[in-house]
């Protein structure tokens, strides 16, 4: 249970850092403007600082999750597990935000939400199991 729940968090890290690099490096290019509905180029670009803000953001929580994952592995429970839940904690409740605020962005939200909440699913079982 525990080594499924790592990597689901190791999942959602890697998402999240793939959205670091999507929002902080690539804003401008197209397939990433079509991935978050960016309907101009003049609107990346007048969006583009905010996006490299937050793309940073998600670059902190994955590397959280990402670490958290990689030191429970390493046998390193309390420090891991705490560090997975802290990240994907934090995942799940953007993506949460992020349904409820842009109903038009309800899809992106549930994908951003699914590895997380699976991660925290499998710890909440291991503990209690």
């Amino acid at each position: 249970m525990l080594t499924a729940a790592c990597v689901f968090a190791i999942l959602a890290g890697l998402l999240h850092v793939l959205i670091f690099v999507l929002e902080s490096f690539r804003w401008t290019e197209p397939k990433t403007m079509t991935t978050f509905s960016i309907p101009s180029l003049q609107e990346a670009e007048a969006t583009k600082e905010m996006a490299y803000n937050q793309g940073f953001y998600n670059l902190f929580l994955g590397t959280m999750a990402l670490v958290g994952a990689g030191l429970t592995l390493c046998g390193r429970h309390v420090a891991g597990v705490t560090l997975m839940i802290a990240g994907t904690a934090s995942m799940a409740l953007a993506a949460l935000v992020l349904f409820t605020g842009s109903p038009d962005k309800r899809g992106a939200a549930l994908k951003q939400f699914a590895f997380p909440a699976i991660t925290l699913l499998l710890l909440l079982l291991f503990a209690i199991l």
